[in-house]
């Protein structure tokens, strides 16, 4: 099993410090958001100061950006780090696209397929020199000229992994990305349920090997080197746990306990301002559906349990705010734990067409 984690993202100043010594410790990759800072940025700066981590968005948002301006931005990334870079795409819900970015919102799937696709192959015309003629209902390209292809260096293609919560991305993310970021608001039932039914199915469909398709996340973790420091990390998700379930998009997951009420509810108390009052809505019991919880010298066996035989890597911190400092034994017994990814095949995807 493969352990990513944050860098700070608030001031490029305290990446390098941060993804050295990330590096240092053990971990497998470096993650951002794109929360109140460009996940790009920080990753610019990693991939200058580190030599072997992952670095990946987790996720950048994609509607707002031209998958011309997000081939540039991954190519330059994937070129600095020497191929270590992995391009985490998510659509974000309605009201941000069309209120927070001001962009047009439409039906994600048909869009985030079309998106990628338009990435691979204006990567395969920069790589292979093969004409770019990309029309979809979408995005159409249609014109590149010698002048604005970025230099080769031979490197493979870049990993393209997807969000995804319901069934729509879920069976996308297995047809044409090379993995899936699953949202930390997720439960082993709905993992076991819904999320490894729907990839198994499509990866199928698709002809495709598990081995080559990587599953991220699906939950949170609360640990700390003592009990105190891990009741400070439980009540931090628990108000998490509660901001997510107030969000439509999620109450697929609150639905497989029976529980869309509660997510209801959520909704309601933060649209009256009531947003201090909504961790109060999460039981210990609801905490540990979505955790797993326990010191640094238990927390592995939970891990284990958790996500083991669904995650391929797990998330050890899923905010640019809070930095994780797990021992590097407890970093390695991680690793330790199996799972079905080996590797991105990339390059096998050359032949994808629309």
């Amino acid at each position: 099993m493969r352990i990513i984690t944050t860098i700070p993202q608030h001031n490029l100043r305290a990446v390098f410090p941060a993804a050295t010594a990330i590096e240092h410790a053990g971990y497998d990759g470096i993650m951002t958001l794109e929360n109140r800072h460009d996940p790009f940025l920080p990753l610019a700066v990693a991939a200058t100061c580190t030599n072997r981590v992952e670095l990946s968005t987790g996720i950048a948002v994609s509607f707002l950006r031209s998958p011309m301006s997000t081939a540039n931005l991954t190519w330059d990334l994937n070129e600095a780090s020497g191929g270590r870079f992995v391009l985490g795409l998510g659509t974000q819900i309605r009201a941000h696209n069309e209120k927070r970015f001001s962009v047009p919102w439409s039906a994600p799937a048909p869009r985030m397929r079309e998106y990628i696709q338009a990435l691979r192959a204006i990567w395969r015309t920069w790589k292979y020199d093969e004409p770019l003629r990309f029309v979809g209902k979408h995005y159409q390209f249609t014109l590149m000229i010698p002048n604005f292809v970025p230099e080769k260096s031979g490197l493979k293609l870049p990993a393209v992994t997807l969000a995804a919560v319901g069934p729509a991305m879920l069976n996308l993310s297995a047809e044409v990305a090379d993995g899936v970021r699953l949202h930390p608001f997720c439960t082993r039932k709905y993992l076991d349920d819904v999320v490894l039914p729907h990839l198994t199915a499509s990866l199928s469909k698709a002809g495709r090997k598990r081995e080559h398709f990587e599953i991220g996340g699906g939950g949170f973790i609360a640990t700390g080197s003592d009990d105190e420091a891990v009741a400070k990390a439980v009540e931090w998700v628990r108000y998490r746990i509660a901001f997510y379930g107030s969000t439509p998009a999620y109450w697929p997951v609150l639905e497989a306990h029976d529980l869309g009420d509660l997510g209801r509810k959520l909704n309601q108390m933060t649209k009256a301002g009531q947003w201090d009052k909504i961790s109060a809505e999460i039981s210990d019991d609801l905490v540990h559906l979505f955790v797993a919880i326990g010191r640094h010298d238990e927390i592995a066996g939970e891990i284990e349990k958790r996500f083991g035989g669904a995650s391929d890597t797990i998330y050890a911190s899923t905010s640019s705010e809070i930095q994780s400092e797990l021992p590097a034994d407890l970093i390695s017994d991680i690793q330790a734990i199996g799972s079905s990814f080996k590797a991105y095949d990339t390059e096998t995807r050359r032949s994808e067409t629309q």
